[in-house]
């Protein structure tokens, strides 16, 4: 596995480090039917990046998904956030947390991340 740097269109690097699908496949150990699934779920949101579906390696703790995640993405997703949208923010530095809302949330700080995706609308 060897993941790349890129930048979501438009922005400086918001992650140094992105996975591929097939890095998925590696990582987690499982097929690319549940990666897909994982993305659906929302447990996992790739961004575009270079016409080619990724993830940015903050979004996983170790080998899982972060647990924290699947439900700011999901209040992101209802807010009208398209993926690529939400994947920016959440890779974002946010004046009012401090941070960006990912390190926010990987710091066990889920409440107050939720409330800034709600606050969105």
């Amino acid at each position: 596995m060897d993941p790349v740097s890129a930048t979501l269109p438009g922005d400086d690097a918001l992650s140094e480090r992105w996975l591929t699908v097939p890095d998925l496949v590696d990582l987690l150990g499982v097929s690319p039917g549940r990666v897909h699934r994982l993305f659906e779920e929302r447990t996992l949101l790739p961004a575009r990046v270079d016409g080619v579906l990724r993830v940015p390696t903050e979004f996983l703790d170790g080998t899982e998904p972060l647990p924290a995640l699947r439900g700011t993405l999901i209040v992101l997703g209802d807010n009208g956030l398209t993926d690529d949208e939400a994947v920016r923010w959440m890779l974002t530095p946010d004046d009012a947390m401090g941070t960006s809302p990912i390190a926010a949330l990987r710091a066990n700080r889920k409440a107050e991340v939720r409330r800034a995706a709600q606050a969105l609308l």
